[in-house]
């Protein structure tokens, strides 16, 4: 692939790939803490959204 090797001549690229693992992995951690602390009936309510009109 020639994408590949304009990605290897860009100074400092390998940043970005370091800083968006670690928003991802930031944000699952987060979810988790949340959906593990949350009270079951806000996640009770939460799975009937789609059903309630």
């Amino acid at each position: 692939m020639k994408f590949i090797h304009y990605l290897e001549k860009i100074a400092g690229i390998d940043i970005y790939g370091v800083i968006s693992f670690a928003i991802f992995g930031l944000f699952f951690i987060a979810m988790l803490t949340w959906v593990l602390k949350s009270d079951k009936k806000v996640i009770n309510d939460i799975s009937r959204i789609p059903l309630d009109n």
